[in-house]
Formats: structure tokens, sequence, C-alpha cells
């Protein structure tokens, strides 16, 4: 037999279990990354597929203040688990240090407009990183919509008030009314934070007329 017979024969017998096994990686590389962005859709964290395949790290910063320091890991409804975490340190700020109202204001002021300056950037690089558009953890948006909506209980800051106003911000942060999917439509953190203030100031407005028979 020719040595260039031998060599064809050789070819030919070489085992293909290589080539299946790089196959087989390739598609369960491809499956955890799709479980990835369904658990991430959820509110979960995306750990190993999503920021092993779409971005190598976590922008620690920017995860902490998008997720409301871990808020937005709970479930279900990561974006009620912000809305909540955010009443509840209100309600622990009026009824535990007794501001008077213009310093609960000025504090409130003060809290949605850091939460939006850093909300935009935080929920952008979350964004990128986890590989989803709106990920459903990021909820430093409801943190804001829900202040905004609480700007309408800080001279009436009671229980009666405050649950109001988380209900009236969920409901409205739900259903969305006009134009608030046109801005959810902006790019990246822009989108994701300010459908939430538009959300919050229609739920501020509903608790404003309120006020005159609560």
């Amino acid at each position: 037999m020719s040595s260039k017979t031998s060599k064809a024969q050789a070819v030919n017998n070489r085992p293909i279990t290589g080539n299946l096994t790089g196959k087989t990686a390739k598609a369960s590389q491809m499956d955890a990354i799709a479980n990835a962005r369904l658990e991430a859709a959820k509110g979960g964290w995306p750990e190993g597929p999503t920021c092993q395949y779409m971005s190598r790290k976590k922008t620690f910063w920017a995860w902490t203040v998008a997720t409301f320091f871990g808020a937005g890991f709970g479930k279900p409804g990561p974006g009620t688990w912000g809305a909540a975490a955010a009443t509840l340190l209100f309600t622990a700020t009026a009824f535990l240090l007794h501001p008077a109202p213009p310093m609960l204001l000025a504090l409130t002021l003060g809290g949605i407009a850091l939460s939006i300056a850093l909300g935009v950037p935080a929920s952008t690089i979350a964004a990128r990183e986890s590989g989803r558009k709106d990920p459903g953890f990021v909820v430093i948006d409801e943190v804001a919509g829900v202040w905004i909506t609480l700007l309408g209980a800080v001279f009436h800051p009671d229980w009666q008030h405050i649950v109001i106003a988380f209900l009236l911000f969920r409901v409205f942060d739900i259903f969305k009314p006009f134009p608030i999917r046109k801005i959810e439509k902006l790019p990246e953190g822009w989108g994701i934070v300010f459908d939430d203030v538009a959300a919050g100031l229609y739920a501020w407005a509903v608790l404003l007329l309120l006020n005159r028979w609560i």
C-alpha cells in the first residue's frame, strides 16, 4: 500500500469528536446567554453567561445604583421592590427623624436629583453590561419616580398619603399613559429613567388632587 493511500485512510478514519465537542460547546454557550437574558428580564442577577459573553465586567458603582443597593434583585416584580424600598426610606426619614415639611421637601428633592443624575449613566452601563435594553433589575428609575410622587405627601407624611402615593405611582408606571411609552424609547439610560419620571409626575398630580379629600 502506498504512503499516499495510508495517509488518505488515516484522514478518513480520524475521529470527529473534536468538531462535535466544539459545536456542542458553542450551542451550550448560546443557550447560557439566552437563559441569562431571560433571567435578567425577570429581574435576576445575570451571572456568568451574560457578563462573560456580553461583557467581561460589572461596574460596581453602576450596578449598585441601578439596582438601588440590591432592591432590584427582589422577585417577583423587581420594579415594585425598588419602589417599595424608596418608599420605606422616605417613610423612615419622615417618621424617625421628624423633619419639618420644608426640610423633608428639600431632602426629597435632593434624592430625586441624585437618583436621576446618577441613574441615567448607571442604567446605561448596567444595560450594556447585561446585554439588555431595559433590564428588570434596574430600579433606580422607580426610585426617582416614586420620590417624585411622594412630593405630594411631604406636607402630609402619614401612612395614608404614603401608601396612596406608592399605589398611584405603580399604576402609572405599569399602564404608562401617553406620552410615557414615547419617552421610554429614548436611548439607553434616558429612556429607562425618564419614563418613570413621567409616571411619577402623573401620580404626583393625582395625589395633589386627592389631597383635597384625604
